[in-house]
């Protein structure tokens, strides 16, 4: 997917930006409420909450900017949620130093995993049919809970799925951000959004000494680096591979784990590529020609900065708006890419079974031993293609290579 020289106009940075928008706005609406919860229960202060809203943001911003610019793909880079939810049930315990150097030990995790190329070799022995149920399974709720918000506003959610159709059937290249507009429209008529909760103030980093203990190390440090690695960066990585893209894993894990290295002291837990808010960036939805697609990384970026230099303000700011209006968006925004993978897990019939049951396996979001449903949903595909192709895929790989000897 990669190419070197690509002709830009100046209205190839529209949809590109208003995908990133919806990202990004996706991503603070929705998931971002945890680092709040996660910092009042470790009874953080004020400012040390503004550090890490600071921290993740620039850290995000710059990771994902650069990676996009470097390779030309939409490498959209995100915080660990799964992450921050599993700091929320440690940190009120641990003191606030070491949950701090478990940071520092997590991010040079990734580095090294980066480093030597293991996780890149992984993430390309998984067939293309499970790949894509795997990522169909985690974008399914979405496109679920899109239609289920009638139930709370069943006015709004209505008239954003209606535009969405009419809109898709003039002019499907701005559709979303038919319905963005519309449904921002709609809010403010109806008073229900209170912006005057929003105060503009610029975010103050505040450092912080790390201190390492054997503690942190075995009870944050590995869990983090578990929950991460299979929540974030193995769907992540699918889903750059079901939209074509094809940068190696490698650089994105050295890249995000630098990063997060430096951004830890700060209060940043960890950086990653991002799976569900990336898949909005990824498809042909942000550009018909997927060459282009990589300035949806760029504004991502453009956008994670500017958040990060008002601290709390404007992450503030998509967090009052209503979860009916996030959920709606989010899931209509995805409804191109939760098509176009289930499309490719059934594609081939000899795989379709195994591809089916990773779907419904990730879809029902199992959670064991602290980590989520993308991780189980992938070994139990795995699993069933094993006991089931095991044998047929090995004879062909020795077929393939007697022939080219």
């Amino acid at each position: 997917m990669h190419t070197s020289k690509v002709n830009l106009k100046l209205s190839d940075f529209f949809s590109p930006t208003i995908a990133a928008l919806i990202s990004v706005l996706v991503n603070y609406g929705g998931t971002f409420v945890l680092v709040f919860q996660a910092a009042e229960l470790a009874n953080l202060s004020s400012a040390q909450m503004a550090s890490w809203v600071w921290a993740v943001s620039i850290g995000v911003g710059i990771t994902g900017a650069w990676l996009s610019f470097r390779y030309k793909e939409p490498i959209i880079t995100a915080w660990s949620t799964p992450g921050v939810a599993f700091l929320a049930t440690i940190m009120p315990f641990t003191p606030y130093s070491e949950v701090i150097g478990a940071y520092i030990i997590s991010a040079l995790g990734f580095i090294l995993l980066g480093l030597s190329g293991a996780f890149e070799k992984l993430v390309r022995m998984i067939p293309s049919g499970i790949a894509a149920g795997l990522l169909a399974g985690i974008l399914l709720q979405f496109g679920i809970n899109a239609f289920g918000s009638a139930s709370v506003d069943p006015v709004l959610v209505i008239t954003l799925i209606i535009s969405y159709a009419i809109l898709k059937r003039f002019t499907s290249r701005f559709a979303v951000v038919g319905i963005l507009i519309i449904g921002m429209a709609m809010l403010i008529i109806q008073n229900k959004v209170d912006f005057s909760v929003v105060h503009l103030s610029f975010a103050t980093p505040v450092f912080e000494i790390p201190q390492f203990s054997l503690h942190s190390l075995l009870g944050v440090a590995l869990p983090l680096f578990v929950i991460t690695l299979t929540g974030q960066y193995m769907p992540g990585m699918l889903v750059l591979r079901n939209d074509g893209f094809k940068t190696s894993a490698n650089p994105i894990l050295i890249t995000t784990g630098l990063g997060s290295l430096i951004m830890a002291p700060f209060g940043a837990h960890a950086f990653n590529i991002a799976a569900i808010t990336a898949a909005i960036c990824t498809g042909k939805d942000a550009h018909e020609n997927p060459h282009k697609r990589y300035i949806a990384g760029l504004a991502c970026g453009i956008f994670y900065i500017l958040i990060g230099i008002f601290g709390v303000t404007l992450a503030t700011l998509f967090m009052i708006l209503p979860k009916a209006f996030i959920t709606t968006l989010a899931g209509l925004a995805l409804l191109g890419t939760i098509g176009g993978s289930l499309a490719n897990s059934m594609s081939d019939g000899r795989t379709r079974e195994t591809a089916l049951i990773t779907f419904l396996a990730t879809a029902a979001n199992i959670t064991l031993l602290g980590v989520g449903g993308a991780f189980w949903g992938l070994i139990a595909g795995l699993t069933a293609h094993l006991l089931i192709h095991g044998k047929y895929d090995f004879l062909i790989k020795i077929k393939a290579k007697k022939e080219s000897i």
